[in-house]
């Protein structure tokens, strides 16, 4: 069992500290599904973690407190942010972009203009994926926004795609490393969990919640499902 922050690494007193960013597409004539937005926000941060083209950035990044700042856009502001750095995926009716990690305080300005708060998107019945991939399940008592629920959910498949054997990893991205959030009772995911989060406390919930729970399910017949 691994909880995040297992160890909590401490931003250089000389530098400013690092953050990854993240927006999901919200059009406000068809917004995605909360839990779509979500996975697709964290598949995005496990496809960005293992695209070689920002290792040195994501190596800084990881070597502070791991800051994730979700963003909503639409229309031509979600277009302008795709001309960044980064990786965007698409998932069953939502798109998120995860930008490659850098200093808060430079922010391109495509990203920065981005609304931060108030992303609150509608529940949705989403089923599980086929063959590899996470499971993530968020504490329903914590009261998270969406933005705040992405965050979270990927800090959990971050943890997890850390915390992987090879031949894990490997299938799981080999599959394109999706991410969906299962339908399990919490105190059950708890005890199934691989990883669990605790936040931070800076924003919605209280220091130490823990906000959300992943384990890895492999598509084997005798693999737990999600």
């Amino acid at each position: 069992m691994i909880e995040h922050p297992p160890i909590v690494h401490d931003d250089p007193v000389d530098e400013a500290p690092w953050a990854l960013q993240l927006a999901v597409r919200v059009e406000k004539s068809e917004p995605p599904a909360h839990e779509a937005a979500c996975a697709a926000a964290a598949c995005a941060v496990v496809r960005l973690l293992a695209d070689p083209r920002f290792a040195e950035e994501v190596r800084r990044w990881e070597d502070g407190r791991i800051r994730k700042v979700v963003r909503r856009a639409r229309g031509a502001r979600w277009k302008d942010a795709q001309g960044l750095p980064g990786v965007t995926v698409s998932w069953r009716g939502a798109e998120a972009r995860a930008f490659a990690p850098g200093p808060v305080t430079e922010v391109p300005a495509a990203v920065a203009r981005l609304q931060v708060a108030g992303t609150d998107l509608e529940h949705g019945e989403m089923a599980a994926p086929e063959g590899t991939y996470a499971a993530v399940v968020l504490n329903p008592e914590a009261g998270m926004s969406t933005g705040k629920a992405a965050a979270q959910s990927g800090h959990a498949a971050h943890l997890l795609y850390r915390s992987l054997g090879a031949a894990e990893r490997e299938a799981w991205l080999e599959n394109g490393a999706p991410v969906h959030l299962a339908d399990v009772p919490w105190r059950e995911a708890v005890a199934r969990a691989a990883v669990r989060i605790r936040d931070a406390g800076y924003t919605e919930v209280a220091p130490g919640t823990m906000t959300a729970v992943a384990w890895l399910v492999t598509g084997r017949p005798d693999a737990a499902s999600g």
